[in-house]
C-alpha cells in the first residue's frame, strides 16, 4: 500500500477503526467527485484532507458569486477570475495537500463521456444537483461494480445513500422515475442554506472513508435524511428494496446511459440559443413553472410555453413538452446547466 506522512496523519490514525491499515488505503485510493458546487466541494475537501490520494473533479460550471455562502472551496477571486469550478477547486486543494494527486476535469457528464469520466476509480461520489446526472452514475456503477455516494441537499433538508452494486438497493429501486421537469424545485427556485450543504456532504465524505478503508458492515443498506431547521434526523432501512431490486440492478437495463432516455442539445443554427429536448414523453406544468421563474424577472406566459430572462443576457424559453430553448449562449453544456438549475433534468 502507498506510504503515508505518519505526522500529518497521526489524529485519525489513533481512531481505531481507521488505523495505520486503513490510513494507507486511504493514499492508495482513487475517487472521483462528480460535481464540485455546495456538495462535492465539501466532498472533495474532506476527502483531500483525509489523505486520499487520487481525486478526479469533474464540473461543466464557472464559479458565481451566488455560490459562495455554501461552496467552500470558492473565493472572490475565483469567482472574478472567471476559472472553472474543477480548476479553481483543483488549485485550492493541491495547496491543502500536496502530496494528493488532483484530476481536474472540466467536461459535462454525458452517456457518451461517462466511461472516460468515472472509469479508473474505487468510488464515485454525487456533488450534482440533478437528478439526469445521478440516473447516468446509477446505471454507470451498476454496470461496472464501483461504488457511489449520492447525495442531495435542498432548502434545509439533505439525504445520502451508499449504492454497493449487488448488495444494497440503486438509486432507480429508490426512485423508479426520475421526477418530471418543473416539478421538483431547485437550489435556484427553493434556495439553500449553507449548513444543510457542509452536513451532506460531510456525511457522503465519511461514507466515502468507511468504504475506501474497508469497513462496508459500517455502510449499512439505508437512507440518511436530514431537515436541519426543524431538528429531524431519520434513517429509512431499504433492504427490502435490495432484496426486489429494479430493471437497472438486477437485469442490466441502462436507459440513461445508452441514451434512450436523458435530455439532448443543440445549437440552433443562424441563433444565439440551444435547444434541449427532454425525454419522450415529458409534459411541464406551466402554471407551476411560471410561478416559480416569477421571482427571477418578467415572466411571459400561455398555453404553449414559459419564457423569462433567468439570467443576465440569458433567456430560457420552455415548452410544455418539456423541450426548452435557451437563448443568450451556443454552448450545449451551459445551455443543459441553465435547464437542470431552473428547470430540474
Amino acid at each position: 500500500m502507498q506510504a503515508f506522512d505518519p505526522d500529518r496523519y497521526s489524529r485519525q490514525v489513533r481512531f481505531a477503526p481507521l488505523g495505520a491499515d486503513g490510513q494507507a488505503r486511504l493514499a492508495a485510493a482513487r475517487v472521483a467527485v462528480v460535481g464540485c458546487g455546495a456538495l462535492g466541494s465539501v466532498v472533495a475537501m474532506t476527502l483531500v484532507r483525509a489523505g486520499v490520494g487520487f481525486v478526479r473533479i469533474i464540473d461543466r460550471d464557472v464559479p458565481e458569486l451566488s455560490n459562495l455562502p455554501r461552496q467552500v472551496l470558492f473565493d472572490e477571486a475565483d469567482v472574478a477570475a472567471g476559472v472553472p469550478k474543477a480548476a479553481a477547486a483543483a488549485a485550492h486543494l493541491q495547496r491543502i495537500n500536496s502530496a494528493a494527486e488532483i484530476e481536474p476535469v472540466v467536461a459535462d457528464l454525458t452517456p457518451a463521456s461517462a466511461a472516460a469520466l468515472l472509469g479508473g476509480v474505487d468510488l464515485i461520489v454525487d456533488g450534482t444537483d440533478n437528478f439526469e446526472a445521478r440516473f447516468l452514475i446509477n446505471e454507470f456503477s451498476c454496470r461496472h461494480g464501483i461504488p457511489w455516494i449520492y447525495g442531495g441537499a435542498i432548502e434545509a433538508e439533505g439525504r445520502v445513500m451508499t449504492v454497493l452494486p449487488g448488495k444494497t438497493a440503486c438509486l432507480r429501486c429508490l426512485i423508479p422515475e426520475p421526477p418530471a421537469p418543473g416539478v421538483m424545485p431547485t437550489c435556484d427556485t427553493a434556495g439553500i442554506i449553507g449548513p444543510a450543504a457542509v452536513v451532506v456532504g460531510a456525511i457522503e465524505a465519511a461514507e466515502a472513508i468507511k468504504l475506501l478503508v474497508g469497513a462496508t458492515d459500517r455502510l449499512g443498506n439505508r437512507l440518511l435524511a436530514c431537515d436541519l431547521w426543524e431538528g429531524v434526523w431519520r434513517s429509512i432501512d431499504l433492504s427490502s428494496l435490495a432484496e426486489h431490486g429494479c430493471a437497472t440492478c438486477r437485469s442490466g437495463d441502462f436507459p440513461w446511459l445508452e441514451g434512450r432516455l436523458g435530455t439532448q442539445a443543440a445549437a440552433i443554427c443562424g441563433r444565439d440559443a440551444v435547444q434541449v429536448a427532454s425525454p419522450v414523453g415529458v409534459t411541464i406544468d406551466l402554471a407551476a413553472l411560471a410561478a416559480r421563474l416569477g421571482p427571477f424577472g418578467a415572466v411571459t406566459a400561455n398555453p404553449w410555453l414559459v419564457r423569462a430572462e433567468v439570467e443576465q443576457g440569458i433567456q430560457l424559453s420552455v415548452f410544455a413538452d418539456g423541450r426548452a430553448i435557451v437563448s443568450g449562449t451556443r454552448e450545449e453544456s451551459k445551455a443543459r446547466a441553465i435547464v437542470a438549475r431552473y428547470v430540474g433534468a
